[in-house]
């Protein structure tokens, strides 16, 4: 199997806390800790834990951070082809609750990766799978390349006319959805999803279905990261050939996963 990511990193320290503060209220953190997450670290990572090894096309800025942001995903088994930009690297500030919900603030504007980047995008025509997050019109047509392209709606203002396999969106966001009926050409799959209640999917054929949330190995502990890891999972699935059914079930069980641990990595279901 061969799978990555086109999309973005943040850096992002995280805070534990009993309850996000208010307006004027001043509350105090507990444990806090940092890691180069975003929706293309997260999936990277995540694809890396079920394909044994994961491309990952971004951009970073020529900071200090953007150099442990590529170091520290590397150590998590992502091969990261990263460009450099003049910007900083984008930061973020999550908290969370006690209830296990992130309430997350970016610092910075997002750096995509783009087509006429000098990365290895060549690499891309020999990959199963691929997971766009971000990325420019050029970078949307060079992941197409893949044999499966599976998107989320945070990048599809790139896709121009590019055909996309699945699309992932949550159903309580209505703008997500917006974005993924107004896709056109029409996604060969739309797969919708609902946290707890487990989600619904329909295919451009006219054929749909539901599911139901996983069952997490353990309690639930911090939700950072739990759609990005579904979307990876979804994106394996597809790529290594299994149902429609098939692909989701195993979607949903990255999801419980990663929310049954501290942070996006320490959780991840590491097997198909």
């Amino acid at each position: 199997m061969r799978v990555a990511v086109v999309g973005h990193v943040e850096w992002v320290e995280f805070v534990r806390v009993d309850h996000v503060p208010v307006p004027g209220e001043i509350v105090h953190g507990g444990a806090s800790w940092t890691e180069p997450a975003g929706g293309g670290g997260v999936s990277a990572v995540q694809l890396a834990r079920l394909a044994a090894v994961a491309s990952f096309f971004t951009a970073v800025g020529d900071d200090e951070i953007g150099e442990r942001s590529v170091a520290r995903l590397a150590e998590l088994g992502v091969a990261v082809h990263a460009a450099r930009r003049s910007e900083p690297t984008r930061r973020a500030v999550t908290f969370l609750d006690r209830s296990g919900e992130r309430t997350i603030t970016t610092l910075g504007a997002r750096l995509e990766p783009r087509g006429r980047d000098r990365l290895p995008w060549a690499a891309l025509t020999e990959t199963d799978g691929v997971y766009f997050t971000a990325g420019d019109e050029q970078a949307a047509e060079q992941a197409r390349s893949a044999r499966v392209l599976v998107v989320t709606p945070r990048g599809a203002s790139a896709l121009g006319a590019v055909p996309v396999d699945a699309i992932v969106y949550s159903s309580s966001d209505a703008g997500e959805q917006a974005i993924a009926d107004a896709m056109t050409p029409r996604p060969a799959l739309l797969v919708a999803t609902g946290g707890a209640g487990g989600g619904t999917w329909r295919s451009s054929r006219g054929v749909s279905g539901r599911w139901s949330a996983a069952t997490p190995p353990g309690p639930l502990v911090d939700q950072y990261g739990a759609g990005d890891c579904f979307a990876a999972g979804l994106t394996y699935g597809l790529a290594a050939g299994m149902s429609t059914e098939d692909a989701i079930a195993l979607a949903a069980r990255c999801g419980a996963w990663c929310a049954s641990g501290r942070g996006p990595f320490e959780g991840q279901l590491r097997t198909p």
